[in-house]
């Protein structure tokens, strides 16, 4: 059996990388991943006895049952298919049509692995006991992110694991890197209007000027992280945005600030929030000002069931061996509505290496120059195929 996977994996290489290619070339935001998913289906119908369901208007699942009895486990293999609003800045062939829209977290090329694995356990029959639930799944670029909608509407019923591949550019292509327990964090966004009362620049006296307070107010989030919480569980508290006044002699009426909160540890995650409530709210109040808070509350942080995850380092390791199969040290900040599943069962989500040499300087996800090493791809579609091997008897 694994001879004959392996076959047709390296028969199937070049098919991956077309469908990465074109999914690359028509990236679609949030939510508007009509043509994407329109796309992947039709992929799907040309594959033997998959019954597909569409759950949310862009997503889509195909589900592969077995027909023997045992005691074989359901599986959820899930792919994110959304673009990010980002102008490409790579000279490919098959670079994205579509004005500042990219693949630039690769989801493309998750997109594409699963259609692979696809491909091989179809083709392979129905002769396994199990079933296989291949999600491609919406919005996971905004949050609380689509996998929340499709939890709801009961992927995961039934689901004894759940299963995620994402790449990443600082392995290389023909290594995986994985990790059991905390991996991604949860995202919380916040917005903060500080009102003040403008004036003259000249009277700065009669004024109460929002960005001496909105600068204090930054100052002071800082000290979230160094001096309210452990330091063990400490989250990230970063301010990325301060907008106030556009001209040179006047002091504005207002100012706003934005940002966002990760963490891993939910104690730690509400407190970070109170914590941020408190030092705006009272600063504002000791300079005469007032502030409203906007939350955008995201996905909780993912966390990996350590038996998923032993099955996810099995599979690596069968593909490209001990040495090529890395441990992730410490979690990652970044946010994943893949939480939503590992909330509801064990999960596994890890990453698989996509950079080579010869593209030069690394540029991370999201970044308008971020690409792949495209023999990747097989090796993720085979990842999934050894998980499903492992847990539905073939």
């Amino acid at each position: 059996m694994t001879n004959e996977i392996i076959s047709e994996s390296l028969e199937i290489s070049q098919q991956i990388i077309q469908w990465r290619r074109y999914i690359h070339q028509n990236p679609e935001l949030s939510r508007n991943e009509f043509k994407t998913s329109q796309f992947i289906e039709e992929q799907l119908r040309m594959m033997p006895y998959l019954e597909l369901k569409k759950l949310t208007p862009t997503s889509i699942c195909g589900i592969l049952k077995g027909s023997r009895q045992g005691r074989g486990k359901t599986i959820l293999l899930r792919a994110d298919i959304d673009a990010l609003p980002i102008q490409e800045e790579l000279d490919l062939p098959f670079a994205s049509q579509n004005p500042n829209v990219m693949h630039a977290c690769g989801h493309d090329a998750h997109a594409a692995m699963l259609l692979g694995a696809a491909k091989i356990l179809t083709d392979l029959g129905t002769d396994f006991s199990g079933e296989v639930r291949f999600v491609f799944q919406h919005a996971e670029e905004v949050t609380p992110g689509g996998a929340e909608e499709l939890v709801a509407a009961g992927i995961t019923d039934g689901v004894d694991n759940a299963f995620a591949l994402h790449v990443y550019p600082y392995y290389k292509a023909g290594e995986f890197a994985l990790r059991a327990g905390k991996m991604n964090a949860a995202g919380d966004d916040f917005e903060i209007e500080v009102v003040g009362s403008g004036g003259h620049a000249s009277t700065p006296e009669l004024t109460v000027d929002p960005i001496i307070v909105g600068t204090q107010i930054i100052q002071t989030l800082q000290t979230i992280v160094s001096r309210k919480v452990p330091a063990i569980h400490a989250p990230v508290v970063t301010v990325t945005q301060f907008h106030c006044g556009d001209a040179l002699n006047i002091i504005a009426n207002k100012a706003d600030i934005g940002g966002t909160i990760r963490s891993h540890n939910n104690e730690v995650r509400v407190k970070a929030r109170e914590e941020l409530e408190n030092i705006v709210y009272q600063t504002a109040a000791m300079h005469g000002a007032t502030a409203t808070i906007k939350w955008d509350i995201g996905c909780a942080a993912v966390q990996n069931d350590h038996q998923a995850t032993a099955i996810s380092i099995r599979a690596a390791q069968s593909i490209v061996g001990e040495k090529n199969t890395c441990t992730i040290a410490e979690p990652m900040f970044g946010a994943e509505d893949f939480a939503a599943y590992s909330e509801e069962v064990p999960s596994s989500m890890q990453f698989i290496g996509v950079h080579n040499e010869s593209f030069g300087e690394v540029y991370p996800l999201h970044h308008p120059k971020f690409q792949i090493d495209e023999s990747a791809l097989v090796l993720g579609s085979r990842y999934f195929v050894e998980i499903v091997k492992e847990l539905c008897e073939y």
